[in-house]
């Protein structure tokens, strides 16, 4: 064989060589951008939502703190609102999260079934850290976007 053409073919295959790595490495670029770009928005979208439920939720444990049984009929329209972003947390977000959530929720039934309390009575709760119901939703959250930032690494 010529080594003309040996060399010819041997320049040959190495462009092509050359040629799909580039093309591989450019791929293995863009899929991780990719990725690292749907994380980022799942993140974002969670803390928004979370965020929200832990206003609502707030308001509502408050709200429930000092309404009797007769009076929390007019909050079904809001216990609703809490409802409906449980619900979007279900597609969203780690069994520990919605079950923390879930946990919130009824909590707040329950307390609107309770009678209401006195500020005497609040003044105690605090002192027992006995008025905190979204702590193990929050830790729940802290541990699912630490598993997310892992995600990354």
């Amino acid at each position: 064989m010529n080594p003309a053409y040996i060399s010819a073919v041997a320049a040959l295959a190495g462009s092509i060589i050359g040629g799909l790595t580039s093309l591989v490495a450019s791929w293995l670029t863009q899929r991780t951008q990719a990725r690292a770009g749907e994380l980022t928005r799942n993140r974002r979208r969670r803390e928004k939502l979370y965020e929200g439920f832990i206003d609502e939720a707030s308001r509502l444990y408050i709200d429930a703190l000092g309404r009797d049984e007769a009076q929390a009929s007019e909050q079904v329209a809001e216990l609703v609102k809490i409802y409906s972003v449980v619900s979007q947390m279900r597609f969203l977000s780690s069994r520990r999260v919605i079950q923390a959530a879930e946990n919130i929720a009824r909590e707040i039934v329950d307390t609107y079934a309770a009678p209401k309390k006195t500020f005497p009575e609040l003044r105690e709760m605090m002192h027992q850290n006995a008025i905190d119901p979204l702590r193990e939703f929050s830790e729940a959250c802290r541990d699912e976007f630490e598993a997310l930032g892992s995600a990354f690494g």
